[in-house]
């Protein structure tokens, strides 16, 4: 076996291995960064998920008893400080999930009068 043996370099081919950000293939002059906010903006979505946002700020509280009790205020304020922005979190996704139920309940009561 030779391990000395020098690796080829392979270049990348530039067709469509790759997806640029913003999704288009061809540079159209714009740097497809959005000036308009945060419009759509979401990293990968893994803070969207009601369950995940309650289990994250659990673990957050949990931790803050955990430095409490280890005699660290400093640290146990910091997770409190976490656990608090998942409690708010946790209660706009409550808020836009039972605004969602809402309208559907009410879709659904208008299509089934209007089926009358």
């Amino acid at each position: 076996m030779n391990n000395n043996r020098r690796r080829n370099f392979r270049p990348r081919s530039q067709k469509n291995n790759y997806r640029r950000r913003n999704g288009s293939l061809s540079h159209t002059g714009s740097n497809g960064f959005n000036n308009n906010g945060n419009v759509g903006f979401s990293r990968n979505g893994s803070m969207n998920n009601l369950h995940n946002v309650e289990k994250t700020m659990q673990k957050f509280q949990q931790l803050a008893k955990d430095a409490q009790s280890n005699g660290d205020p400093v640290l146990a304020q910091n997770y409190l400080q976490h656990a608090d922005h998942y409690l708010r979190r946790f209660n706009e996704l409550s808020e836009k999930k039972d605004d969602l139920i809402d309208k559907t309940n009410t879709v659904d009561e208008n299509t089934s009068t209007n089926s009358n």
